[in-house]
């Protein structure tokens, strides 16, 4: 279904992502509606209560159930989920102290 380096855009807000490791199974979404393809034309839905935390330019996010990180070429007001479930960030790795 989703492969890696697939371009998916938001129905509900402007944000835009690329596909880092595809999920084992589910729906991506944002904002509470699902996510489609850059190139189709999708109708516009509302931002649904809750899924609105936005997302951050050239930020990794990722669910550790399904196994899907996803990487924001294109922000925006919703928030990204797989399954009803929201996407966790991943946050940057602490380098070793050199010492």
């Amino acid at each position: 279904m989703y492969k890696p380096g697939i371009r998916l855009k938001s129905a509900a807000c402007s944000t835009e992502i690329v596909v880092v490791r595809p999920p084992k199974s589910g729906e991506i979404s944002c904002g509470g509606a699902a996510m489609a393809a850059a190139t189709e034309t999708v109708e516009s839905a509302p931002i649904a209560d809750g899924w609105n935390a936005g997302s951050v330019l050239g930020k990794r996010y990722e669910d550790t159930d399904s196994g899907l990180q996803v990487l924001v070429v294109k922000p925006g007001e919703g928030t990204l989920g797989i399954d009803g479930r929201a996407l966790t960030l991943v946050e940057a790795k602490a380098l070793p102290a050199s010492d």
